[in-house]
């Protein structure tokens, strides 16, 4: 049976493997966004075995490119909608295994590669709804800092404060189940990346 709970940031591996898919969950505290650039950055810092401005250890990380509004005391988020998940799977499932993300939102799923990695390291995937940016951007209490401005807002760092984000569902869990994979649209997203893959391979030859 499906259980609906709060999870307050950092999120330990305990938490996570206790939740299963079908669970409901909704967040209070600070959740992160980031996007390619930024996890391009982490990846370079990593391996020159430099460390980050913030701490990623049981985050809380949201696939999302805010649109931002500055004001005289600070930044308001305008918006917040979630960034398609996919395309992320093999950043994520290294940032899972090395930096210790524990949860992440997002839409659409992840492919093969991330549901491993949630596995192994005990991290969940929560599904969020694209089009309510505006909604979710209500749930933002404040900007906490933001990292990285460098990159654009869309893709630096944003450390945020939430008040009853979600109602997010758990769509892949630590056990290694996929709610895309019940469904088939996990192996369906499989063959068409690789498709895609194909498709680049051979235009790059022409």
């Amino acid at each position: 049976m499906s259980q609906e709970v709060k999870l307050t940031p950092p999120v330990t591996e305990e938490q996570a493997r206790s939740l299963a898919c079908g669970d409901v969950v909704y967040i209070d505290g600070v959740v992160l966004t980031w996007r390619d650039r930024a996890i391009e950055r982490m990846f370079d810092l990593s391996d020159r075995g430099e460390t980050f401005p913030f701490s990623l250890e049981g985050c809380v990380h949201w696939h999302c490119g805010p649109i931002v509004r500055e004001t005289g005391s600070g930044w308001t988020i305008v918006s917040a909608g979630p960034t398609g998940s996919i395309r992320f799977s093999a950043v994520e499932a290294r940032a899972v295994e090395e930096f210790g993300v524990r949860v992440i939102v997002g839409k659409g799923g992840m492919l093969t590669e991330a549901r491993e990695a949630l596995k192994r390291k005990g991290a969940v995937f929560l599904a969020s709804v694209g089009g309510v940016g505006s909604l979710y951007a209500k749930q933002i209490h404040r900007v906490k800092e933001v990292h990285w401005l460098d990159l654009g807002i869309p893709e630096a760092v944003w450390v945020l404060e939430m008040k009853d984000f979600g109602p997010l569902l758990v769509a892949m869990d630590s056990h290694g189940k996929s709610l895309y994979a019940d469904l088939g649209m996990e192996k369906n997203l499989d063959v068409l990346c690789e498709e895609i893959e194909k498709d680049v391979r051979s235009h790059m030859m022409k």
